[in-house]
């Protein structure tokens, strides 16, 4: 069976700080979605023909360009949140709604007096799987600052829940059976558990070089094993296979 054509995605680790660990910005997929149904992940999406059109426009890697409008499109969309551009506050209500129905971000943008700050999104990992039988995305992740006073808002399309909450709390609520965390999810909050502020994110991005993550299996001690490589600040590098949730 030919493995399926991966799709260009972008996500977006919002992180916001207070006075204990970093929070970052969760949502909860629709049981129904074909793709990590009931699952808890960052902001995004894939990259769509507006956001390359848009991309082709501007100076620099058209791919990464395109990926970071997405990242911004998607979290915008998905939780009502601004990242990447300045927005004034009063005009993000209702976005989510008409970027869903096809209205161009761009547009949406200059319409509410704001402008796009793509350099504001911090590149942090890259993923892409192998060997697997459900949609393939190949997946920039970028980090970004929470918006002074940000409250999402569940879009109510792809996803039923919107919320803020530290990497080791969702961990813990993974371990509890009370959360649904796919592999790369999983592996990025362990790394994301280690930082005390968004600048030790952002520090730590810069110290190890965005190699594409593709995962393999591999026996260890007659147990598979779904592996990553051990030299892009991953604390965690392999979990059992029958343990991973892959989608």
């Amino acid at each position: 069976m030919a493995e399926p054509e991966a799709i260009p995605a972008a996500t977006v680790i919002v992180m916001r700080e207070g006075d204990g660990p970093p929070e970052l910005l969760m949502v909860e997929r629709a049981a129904a979605m074909s793709f990590a149904g009931g699952a808890l992940v960052f902001p995004g999406g894939r990259v769509d023909a507006g956001d390359c059109a848009l991309a082709a426009t501007m100076a620099g890697d058209p791919d990464d360009l395109a990926a970071r409008i997405a990242a911004a499109r998607e979290t915008l969309e998905e939780a009502g949140v601004a990242v990447g551009m300045d927005m004034p506050a009063d005009a993000i209500p209702g976005l989510g709604q008409r970027l869903y129905a096809g209205e161009p971000l761009v547009a949406l943008v200059a319409e509410a007096g704001g402008a796009l700050r793509l350099d504001r999104l911090v590149p942090f990992a890259r993923w892409l799987p192998s060997n697997v039988r459900h949609k393939v995305f190949d997946t920039r992740f970028y980090l970004a600052r929470a918006p002074e006073g940000a409250e999402p808002v569940v879009d109510g399309n792809e996803n039923v829940r919107v919320f803020w909450a530290s990497a080791r709390d969702m961990l813990e609520a993974a371990e509890r059976g009370e959360a649904t965390i796919i592999y790369p999810t999983r592996r990025n909050l362990e790394r994301l558990a280690r930082f005390a502020s968004f600048d030790d994110a952002v520090a730590d991005a810069r110290a190890h070089p965005i190699r594409t993550v593709t995962p393999w299996i591999e026996e260890r001690d007659g147990v598979a094993h779904l592996c990553i490589p051990d030299d892009l600040g991953y604390p965690v590098t392999s979990q059992p296979l029958s343990e991973a949730m892959r989608a």
